[in-house]
């Protein structure tokens, strides 16, 4: 039934933060990194960009990245638990359940995605250690290789300023047993500094069986000199999460758990643990032909995680290091007179993953199954802007990749917890190469105004999780897929006079192979799914009508449908011509405000409006139920006095009893299972901060 996607949602509590050491603008100007790579403007970038500020961060009610950029257009948020964003994922224009393989996460332009379906360890990034987040929506792959097809996140963390001389300490309190303390420190020169911070976090969880508890570590340390800006970051993680597992809901069996026991335990047994450690470091230097990058890093990943499957135990241990070289080069190069800008560069990345299974941790020493897979990217790309005349400028890039996979898997049966029916997946490989291109104009039509049109072709590879699966006569295997494919185009206005801003744009975007569960057909595992097309509108509006005062609203509709062909296997309906992509709600509406009403003092609040969405495994669209409508109001007060900070904090004021992820059965006609979400609940801090 639907417990092995439920199992693989969990799996997202193992995973590694990744917390990159790409260098971040320092300066008291805000350039974004996101656009090319390197410190920019993006003003004659022909890019649909957005950026929450340090400033937005300090007055959002939002406690978690995740729930900061679901207050943005295009953005939606699928959370299993509500606690502390520890099962957490975003979905950018449309993707649905494959939301976190489609969006690219970021942190100080460094990748946070790995070749399982762990996905992004947002807890390991606390708001506090945030200087800003560039959002890029449409496809980027040529700067950033594969996974990048509905957009890129770039998280920029704090570095030490020079002249900085601080440590923040702060502990919080609230609702479920949430307990945290936090220390922050920063000493900065003018040709060196560091800066460190640690956090842990301890929470009982909305639901039974959901205790978590997140430990994080990381140091920053900088140095410019006459050849160049170094950067090297250290850090390790520590979570122990445990997992509830679904409420269940079928009416012709008179079940309806989200109504009679909404907060209790499906897998009392089930729970998770994450630990890791990562390494990485920079160089920039300038040139005289302009600017050059060479970044390194290794980090490695241990994940054990533990789901009973009613007395049918699944023990697993995943280990994983990953290697990265990232040169590049921004090259200035004038064209007939006009402003050039050319950058070059290559990605390489290896991923060595092994995975053992048993039916407990203490017999794991003889598995029943060990998988191993060494997975290599090689990827070159560049990228021109042009400034044809002073209000045009026009961009071309193109980016080449090579994917290489070999995978093993060794069964067993004399192991403990093995069965006759085990078996294991035949040794396979797959090598594949894959393009990506972007063309892109950007036009001021005003002092006030401009227009912007680009088109993209990007692409992504199935990771191990997504090839490693059972055969219709149910015998493992390892199924490789081909390269998912997608091109889009888009247009959009944007407008700023005054404290008055505005952004409008239309895209469309269509999507070949895409990769996807299929649990209809025989046996369970992976496909390639039909065509789809996505065709949206985002809207953004931003006002200080007042110096007190400060507003946002932002409108995203996405009509995200399948073009053409069936799910072969499905009891459901087989055709899925023109259905709905589950899991994309149609309309989306955020508001947020702050209001300063005295000089120290701070109301913050935020409104969210998210439409009904196909359940998971719903492509037929004929379970008849889908996930509801949800609207929700949070609430934050912040008070300063010397070098204190207080805030009170009040989310799902309205108590709305929500969820935003629920999966359909493959079996039972009228059956799902939801992941119910916390209702009113608050948290208290205080903050002394030593200068």
């Amino acid at each position: 039934m639907t417990s092995r996607r439920a199992a693989i949602a969990a799996l997202s509590a193992a995973a590694f933060p990744v917390l990159a050491a790409e260098l971040p603008s320092t300066r008291s100007e805000p350039l974004v990194v996101t656009v090319t790579r390197f410190e920019d403007r993006h003003t004659d970038k022909p890019v649909n960009l957005s950026v929450i500020s340090s400033e937005h961060i300090r007055a959002s009610s939002a406690k978690t990245v995740p729930d900061l950029l679901a207050e943005q257009a295009g953005i939606t948020l699928h959370d299993l638990f509500g606690n502390n964003a520890a099962s957490a994922s975003v979905d950018l224009r449309g993707f649905g359940a494959t939301g976190t393989q489609n969006t690219l996460i970021l942190v100080d332009g460094r990748r946070v995605a790995d070749i399982d379906l762990s996905g992004v360890q947002w807890s390991a990034v606390p708001l506090s250690a945030i200087e800003r987040i560039e959002i890029v929506r449409g496809g980027a792959s040529v700067l950033y290789g594969e996974g990048a097809t509905g957009g890129v996140i770039n998280i920029i963390t704090r570095s030490p300023a020079a002249g900085s001389r601080a440590l923040t300490v702060r502990g919080s309190a609230g609702s479920y047993h949430m307990r945290e303390g936090l220390l922050h420190g920063s000493l900065g020169g003018p040709s060196a500094g560091i800066s460190v911070l640690a956090s842990h976090l301890e929470s009982g969880g909305y639901r039974d069986n959901n205790r978590n508890r997140q430990t994080n570590a990381l140091a920053d340390l900088r140095w410019s000199g006459a050849l160049g800006d170094v950067a090297l970051k250290l850090g390790t993680d520590n979570q122990g999460i445990r997992l509830p597992g679904a409420r269940t809901v079928q009416p012709s069996a008179g079940v309806d758990q989200l109504a009679t026991d909404r907060r209790g335990a499906q897998t009392p047994l089930d729970w998770a643990q994450r630990t890791g450690n990562r390494a990485l470091f920079d160089w920039r230097a300038d040139a005289p032909f302009g600017e050059l990058h060479v970044g390194a890093g290794w980090r490695d990943k241990s994940q054990r995680s533990y789901f009973d499957f009613g007395g049918f135990p699944d023990y697993r241990e995943i280990d994983l290091d990953v290697w990265s070289l990232t040169p590049r080069i921004k090259v200035n190069l004038p064209v007939f007179g006009r402003a050039n800008t050319l950058v070059l560069g290559v990605d390489w990345y290896r991923w060595d993953y092994g995975r053992r299974t048993s039916n407990a941790p203490e017999n794991v020493g003889a598995p029943v199954n060990a998988i191993d897979a060494r997975q290599d990217t090689i990827g070159v790309y560049a990228l021109d802007t042009v400034r044809v005349t002073e209000q045009l400028s026009l961009s071309a890039g193109a980016r080449r990749e090579r994917l290489r996979i070999d995978a093993t898997d060794v069964f067993d049966p004399a192991a403990p917890g093995a069965t006759p029916f085990g078996s294991a997946a035949a040794s396979g490989s797959q090598r594949r190469y894959e393009r990506a291109y972007e063309l892109g104009a950007r036009y001021q039509v005003s002092a006030i105004a401009a227009l912007m049109a680009k088109t993209t072709r990007s692409y992504r590879f199935a990771n191990v999780d997504e090839i490693y699966e059972f055969s219709p006569s149910f015998t493992n295997q390892f199924q490789f897929l081909e390269p998912q494919t997608a091109r889009s185009h888009e247009v959009g206005i944007e407008a700023a006079r005054g404290t008055l801003g505005a952004r409008a744009n239309v895209f469309v975007m269509d999507v070949q192979n895409e990769i996807h569960l299929d649990p209809f057909s025989a046996g369970v595992g992976n496909r390639n799914l039909p065509p789809t097309r996505r065709r949206g509108i985002e809207l953004e509006l931003s006002a200080n009508p007042w110096t007190p005062l400060r507003l946002n609203a932002a409108y995203t509709y996405i009509d995200a449908r399948f073009k053409e062909g069936t799910l072969a296997g499905s009891a459901f309906g087989s055709s899925i011509a023109g259905k709905t992509v589950p899991l994309v709600p149609r309309h989306k509406v955020n508001l947020n405000a702050s209001w300063d009403f005295t000089a120290a003092t701070r109301l913050s609040a935020a409104a969210s409006y998210v439409g009904e969405q196909y359940m998971d495994n719903d492509e037929p669209n004929s379970l008849g139920v889908r996930i509801p409508a949800y609207t929700l109001v949070d609430l934050k007060l912040t008070h300063r006095r010397g070098a204190w900070l207080f805030a009170a904090a009040l989310n799902n004021v309205l108590g709305e009893k929500y969820y935003n992820y629920a999966v359909r059965s493959q079996f039972v006609a009228d059956r799902y299972n939801a992941y119910p979400l916390p209702e009113t609940n608050g948290t208290i801090s205080v903050e002394y901060r030593f200068e």
